[in-house]
């Protein structure tokens, strides 16, 4: 049985990063307060992206689609993401099915799930995302 001493040790890493304030500070943010990535698909705001108090990472922003536009194919990755359409129309892809939205639309997709979204609108499409990972 290992003695009290070596467990802490064994913690102290994780105690470490626990104990670490979290990297995102208290503020609001308004969109020109944001530097934009201008990208052939469209404007690419982040507006927040790092650790928080309960998150190993959090990235919060959005992208101003271009008509006829994807910012890539439908992809996955290892954070949970949500999105929020506020202008625009366009189709999402997510759990194998594919949905038109438009303003207010949400979307859910899990860890590792495959999602996309596409602007078949004339005008641009403006949606906000917020993806983390425990």
């Amino acid at each position: 049985m290992p003695k009290r001493r070596q467990l802490l040790a064994l913690a102290a890493p994780f105690a470490l990063f626990a104990a670490k304030p979290g990297g995102l500070p208290n503020v609001t943010l308004n969109a020109k307060d944001v530097k934009i990535q201008k990208n052939p698909f469209g404007e690419l705001r982040i507006y927040f992206d790092g650790p928080t108090d309960q998150l190993r990472s959090m990235t919060a922003g959005s992208l101003l689609l271009n008509a006829g536009a994807t910012p890539h194919p439908p992809h996955s990755h290892p954070e949970e993401e949500f999105m929020v359409i506020t202008e625009g129309s366009g189709e999402l892809f997510c759990d194998g099915k594919t949905v038109n939205v438009g303003p207010g639309s949400m979307m859910y997709c899990g860890a590792n799930q495959s999602h996309g979204i596409l602007n078949t609108g004339k005008k641009p499409l403006l949606f906000f995302f917020y993806k983390w990972k425990t």
